[in-house]
């Protein structure tokens, strides 16, 4: 029977690493450090879709906004604002009012939702022309796509603004609920249109290195989104019921750093690397322009 060291117990074994995650929660260096890494990361991701968006424009600017455009476009303007609110950190969680640090950490994650939910519009506007029905217009895609985010961001001033005339404790509750509902219409969105796509081109009958470029493109992004949609939903649906989870405070860098790596920061990354190809100087049938 292996006995324990003199004087220790059990929990003084276990303690270390419970004694390292509470002592790097509570430290103000590492608190420092870990967001400033975050800001410094954030930045770096939108100085990257910035230069892609120039090159994509000096190589066709004669297209006016495109989708591949207004994506790096929002990309910048996303990974921007969390770069400046990283960088206000101690500002940003000290707020008075929590509603306003509600507002300020979940306004970048909805426009997180409309720039990769953008993706998934393309892909819908690329599958229906594709189809032999044409089932769906291309304008009535882009009426729902309008029409959801507005219903999203709508809601969610709603729910601001309530929290703003009374801290109700049972409305953050539901705002938690209802941004992790919205990750989840973002993953079945990937998982649909993704999907389809994915099938439409392995059932395309010209084996070319195109196709198979398109193939990996599509197959790799649905997979990056779809996973990084859901780990977003089941991390902010536990913050709801467990408050030791929660990302709006302070004292929970090591959390903030695990969550915001995982869900924005590398699916962005990797995301603007895999769609990092210039789009051809002449039109072809892969370029729509956004009219």
């Amino acid at each position: 029977m292996t006995r324990l060291p003199l004087g220790s117990s059990p929990i003084d074994i276990a303690g270390p690493a419970t004694n390292w995650w509470d002592h790097v929660n509570g430290s103000v260096q590492w608190q420092d450090g870990i967001f400033y890494s975050l800001c410094a990361s954030y930045a770096l991701v939108s100085a990257v879709a910035l230069i892609q968006l120039i090159r994509i424009d000096l190589r066709v600017p004669e297209y006016g906004w495109t989708t591949q455009k207004v994506f790096h476009l929002m990309n910048f303007v996303v990974n921007g604002v969390r770069a400046i609110v990283f960088g206000f950190h101690k500002q940003v969680f000290l707020f008075h009012y929590k509603v306003l640090t509600l507002a300020i950490l979940d306004l970048p994650g909805l426009l997180f939702f409309s720039t990769f939910t953008l993706l998934v519009l393309f892909w819908a506007e690329i599958y229906h022309q594709a189809s032999e029905a044409r089932s769906l217009p291309t304008d009535k895609l882009r009426i729902s796509y309008i029409a959801i985010n507005g219903a999203i961001y709508f809601i969610q001033a709603c729910i601001w603004v309530y929290l703003w005339v009374n801290d109700d404790s049972t409305v953050e509750f539901i705002g938690k609920i209802f941004m992790a509902v919205v990750s989840v219409i973002a993953a079945l969105g990937f998982l649909l249109y993704g999907g389809r796509l994915f099938l439409m081109l392995r059932r395309f009958p010209i084996e070319s290195k195109g196709r198979r470029k398109k193939l990996h493109e599509v197959g790799s992004v649905t997979a990056i989104c779809f996973t990084c949609f859901l780990i977003r939903c089941f991390v902010v649906v536990l913050s709801a019921f467990d408050s030791d989870a929660s990302l709006e405070v302070l004292d929970h860098p090591v959390l903030n750093l695990i969550y915001y790596l995982l869900v924005e920061i590398l699916p962005s990354a990797l995301v603007l690397y895999i769609l990092r190809k210039l789009p051809p100087k002449r039109v072809s049938a892969q370029y729509h322009p956004i009219s």
